[in-house]
Formats: C-alpha cells, structure tokens, sequence
C-alpha cells in the first residue's frame, strides 16, 4: 500500500504550467521494486495544471485486484519546505520541496518523526519519472520502493 500513499489520489501542488512532471504516466512494473511488496497490479498517474496548482490522479488495481481509491488522498501541497497536514495516510504531515526543474523530494512524518523519504525524478528526455522511497511504514517495516513510469505519449 505504501506505493499508493506516494502520490495518493488527487494532488494540488503549486507549480507551473510547462513542469516537466506534468502529463500521464504508466507503472512500469519490470523496472519498480516494491520492498515490502506486493506491487500493484497496474498503476497510472496523470498529473495537470490548473492556474498555478497541480492535480495529480493515481487510478489502477492494487495488489489484491480491487481499484485504487482515488478519494484516499485529496491534499493541498505546496513547495514551501513547511510541514502540512496529510489526511488519509500513514503519516501526519509531507513536506514538498523542489530541487531542481527534474527533481522534487517529499518528507513524510508522523508524530513528528520522519518516517518516508522520497524523491521524485524525472529523466534527461522527459520520458521516464522514477519516484524513490525509502523508510518505515506503518507496521514499522522498512520500505524501499522504487517506482519508474514511463510517460504515455
């Protein structure tokens, strides 16, 4: 499930309109490794603009065959480096932070205490983004998650 809280449901994150993160992108389950597993079955993300916000969809079918909720998360982020609230997660709080115009990177905590860390890349062509996460969740498991998706064109 932890693949699925990354970038849960519907996203507004402030940002511009020519991000190169901006577009639909497909799971590809032969370069991702999920530790612990199981993967999901499938997974698309499509990120838009809208004015100055994102909004990012996570559709597809978890590891037990049942839909991805996209209601699970319905979060305003912004790249400030300040904590905000997340409901509906296994944490408390995200904080966003760009690092370049290819790359952001999201800290998780929960009782203040971080507990995720992830980085969002995206590649040289603009065709491949890799989210990396690394941490504990929930049940205290370590997680080592490494999501590529290929931009569908």
């Amino acid at each position: 499930m932890v693949a699925f809280v990354l970038v849960a449901g519907v996203v507004s994150v402030v940002s511009g309109q020519n991000d190169l993160h901006l577009g639909t992108w497909e799971l590809n389950l032969a370069r991702s490794s999920f530790s612990p597993g199981p993967p999901p079955k499938s997974q698309t993300l499509t990120i838009s603009a809208a004015g100055p916000h994102w909004t990012a969809l996570l559709q597809g079918v978890d590891a037990s065959g049942r839909p991805i909720n996209p209601e699970m998360g319905n979060l305003a982020i912004t790249f400030d480096g300040k904590d905000h609230p997340t409901p509906n997660a296994d944490y408390d709080t995200s904080t966003w932070k760009r690092i370049s115009p290819y790359r952001y990177e999201v800290v998780r905590k929960r009782a203040g205490k971080t507990v995720l860390a992830t980085t969002n890349a995206i590649s040289a062509d603009g065709m491949t983004m890799t989210i990396t996460t690394d941490g504990v969740n929930a049940d205290g498991q370590p997680v080592h998650n490494v999501q590529a998706y290929d931009r569908r064109r």
